[in-house]
This record gives C-alpha cells, structure tokens and sequence, in this order.
C-alpha cells in the first residue's frame, strides 16, 4: 500500500522520504502550492517593530520559511539586519512548526529559550493545545503577530487563538507571509494519482490540511479530463492528522477514515493499522 503524502513541496518530499526510511512506502503528491505574499512590504515593517511585540505565533513550516526568507537585509556597508529582540517570544503549534522557527531564527538571534510550542508527546498540536501554554503570561496592552498563510484576499490568521488572546486583553494582528493556492501536477504526479483513482484500495491519502482536501475535490481531479478514472469515494482511504481534517475527509465521501497525531512516528503506526 502507497502513502501518497499531500503537504506542499518541499515538506511533502521530506515526509515522503521519512516514512520510507521507517519502512512505509510513500510518495509526495501536493495538493497545496506555496508562493510569496502579495504584500512583502507587511512582513518588512514587521521584522523593524519586532521589538514592540510580546509575541509572534507562527502557523505553520511555511509561515517560518517566508518571514526569515524575508527579512529585511542591509541596504549599505555598515548596516545591520532587524535582530530578534530578547523580550519577544515565538509561538508554533506543533513540534514541526516550532523546529523550523528556531533553526531559520537561529541566524537573527532567536534562541530555543524564547519558544512556546507544545511538547512532542502532546495529544494534539493546534491551537488548543498552544493556549494553555500562554494563558497565564500577562497579555493586557500586549501586541501579538500571528504569522500567517492566506490567498490573494488577505491573511487567513487564526479566529479561536485571536479571540483568547483579545479576552486576555493582548492586541492581535495578522500578517500574511505566504499565500497558498492548488497548484499544478506534474505529469508524473497526474499519473501517480490516476493509479490511486484505479486501485482506491491499495492508496492511502495522507492528509494535514482541510484546504487540501478541498483543492482534491474542485480541482486536481478534475484536472485529470474526462477519461481519467472516476473517484469512487467509498472505497478510498484517508489518514489525518487532526480531527477537523477527519471530519472534513468524512464530509467529501472518504469511505475509510482515521486520525493520528502529526509527527512521522505517529503516522507510521497509524498506516501500519491499515489492513
């Protein structure tokens, strides 16, 4: 059985190799492409008020990758790049998020100290899990930045963890520091996913965001034309790494569903449950 692994490149690839080497054979088909920001100049004034922010909560891999790739670099001799300040934290959701922060943040002076991230053995990494771990730092008058992905309207941010953060008094804005759209297939990857289409069965999709599910439906499969193989929804499998992801594969017809956390350790044990 092929784990077809659907994160955007080049997490995909990276994921796809990793349960290789634990013996899961998979392959990255990415639903989800990731580009720049329409409006870069918002992460530049960002990196140059950093010091007014108590925290910045990076969503995501992606999030990171931008904002660092995106820091503004000196202009003459002499000058020097926006520093991380001290007395400013970074949040991410999950292990995975928070590993990407502190290694691109490591050159502009982000240390392991000034991260708040969920622990490896948590049941979940979302926004849930974050909170509790910031709940009781002291947020009136506080700025918070989430460090967001989005589309050409606008950064998506994060409306659970914004209005938690509003009733303890922080001030919340979001900045969008990618876009994500749907991308295109490689040939190679068009053919990878008509055998899935074939042989439903012997395909497990590998999910770890609801858009992707949704790119899936309205538009690679599509894609493929008219001659291609019909999905036939109930005989085909899901893995999720969140419930919300679960419910979502469910809602599109997935016959056969399950849920594990999103590290590889965890996927590994929930794709070798699969008859």
């Amino acid at each position: 059985m092929l784990t077809l692994v659907t994160r955007p490149e080049p997490q995909a690839s990276g994921w796809a190799e990793a349960l290789a080497a634990q013996g899961v054979a998979a392959q990255p088909l990415p639903l989800i492409a990731i580009e720049g920001p329409p409006h870069p100049q918002a992460v530049t004034k960002l990196w140059h008020t950093l010091a007014q922010q108590r925290l910045l909560m990076f969503v995501s891999p992606a999030a990171a990758e931008w904002f660092f790739r995106l820091r503004p670099q000196p202009s003459q001799e002499g000058d020097l790049a926006p520093a991380w300040p001290a007395n400013t934290l970074a949040a991410a959701p999950g292990p995975g998020t928070a590993q990407a922060v502190l290694t691109l943040g490591a050159a502009a002076g982000l240390a392991p100290s000034g991260m708040v991230s969920p622990p490896e053995h948590s049941a979940q990494f979302d926004s849930e899990a974050l909170w509790p771990l910031l709940a009781p730092m002291d947020w009136p008058g506080r700025q918070v930045t989430i460090v967001s992905g989005g589309d050409t309207t606008g950064a998506r941010g994060r409306t659970w963890l914004t209005a938690q953060w509003q009733r303890a008094g922080a001030h919340v804005e979001a900045v969008q520091a990618y876009q994500r759209g749907h991308g295109a297939w490689t040939s190679a990857q068009e053919a990878l996913a008509r055998q899935a289409l074939i042989a439903p069965q012997a395909h497990v999709w590998l999910f770890s965001s609801s858009q992707a599910i949704d790119h899936l439906v309205a538009h690679h499969l599509p894609g493929l034309g008219p001659h291609s193989p019909q999905p036939d929804w109930r005989r085909m499998r899901a893995l999720c790494t969140h419930p919300r992801i679960a419910e979502h594969a469910t809602a599109h017809g997935f016959g056969e569903v399950r849920q594990c956390a999103p590290t590889v350790a965890a996927v590994v044990q929930a794709r070798r449950s699969v008859p």
